[in-house]
């Protein structure tokens, strides 16, 4: 998937939703140790950039160099570029030894992940028994009613063709995915629990994020123009309803959580 992105890496490091600290606050709770992070999927580094702050080591991993190229340099953090099809040994080799990793993340990626041999490399890698998991989604942002009804309309209709099947594990809010942890101390669950993203955006940024998605390069690369004359001119009608050129753009997340648990 990461190669859909490619033209358009710069974009999604810019347009993307920057998670809240409560996010971070809440996993960093729930692991008894903050030594080493494995963020996978890292993309533009921004789930990596906030672990660095808690962490006293992240190593962040993505398939696609064009995304780790806009990522930020901070001492802490390790950028790897790795295999989609990653072994125990090359993870070994490049990313932690064996039950060493307080923390696996993975920030809006899970679901383009082949389950069962990720999780086992998961197993792997994290301490047991406490060593954590925590993998989050962001459904579709939500702006005001107005905007928002033209918004889910362009999104069901227009883009529904050129979303990959894995896509309707996030519209599902992570609930039906597959995540084989014990809940971590606390709670009686592996959630998804809710967060949200706020950002301030102008129209322009709006359709950058848009631009950012997977369906939409490949719409484009099938010569459809998913933000065509007449979608443009709808979203302007919207958006400018109210009169406010910036608005807060709020994206519902929704956080999968657990520990490793003792092995058998």
């Amino acid at each position: 998937m990461a190669d859909l992105f490619l033209n358009q890496a710069k974009q999604y490091s810019s347009s993307r939703p920057r998670y809240p600290d409560q996010l971070f606050e809440f996993i960093a709770s729930k692991t008894p140790s903050h030594d080493l992070v494995w963020d996978v999927g890292t993309g533009s580094g921004q789930a990596a950039a906030a672990l660095a702050k808690i962490y006293k080591n992240v190593i962040a991993t993505d398939t696609s160099p064009k995304q780790l190229e806009f990522a930020p340099k901070v001492p802490n953090i390790r950028y790897q570029c790795t295999s989609p099809k990653l072994s125990i040994a090359e993870l070994e080799e490049n990313i932690a030894a064996e039950s060493t990793v307080d923390l696996v993340t993975i920030a809006q990626a899970l679901h383009w992940f082949d389950f069962p041999t990720f999780y086992q490399q998961v197993k792997w890698a994290l301490k047991k028994p406490n060593g954590v998991i925590a993998a989050w989604c962001y459904t579709l942002p939500e702006i005001n009613p107005s905007f928002d009804a033209v918004f889910q309309r362009f999104y069901k209709v227009d883009t529904d063709p050129y979303w990959e099947p894995e896509r309707k594990l996030v519209d599902n809010k992570y609930e039906t995915i597959d995540f084989p942890f014990e809940p971590v101390d606390g709670v009686d669950h592996t959630g998804p629990f809710q967060f949200k993203a706020e950002t301030v955006m102008d129209l322009e940024g709006f359709f950058t994020y848009i631009s950012s998605w997977s369906s939409y390069q490949t719409a484009k690369e099938k010569g459809v123009e998913l933000l065509n004359e007449n979608v443009v001119k709808d979203f302007t009608s919207a958006w400018n309803e109210d009169g406010i050129s910036k608005k807060v753009v709020t994206s519902p997340i929704h956080l999968r959580i657990g520990k490793v648990g003792n092995l058998h």
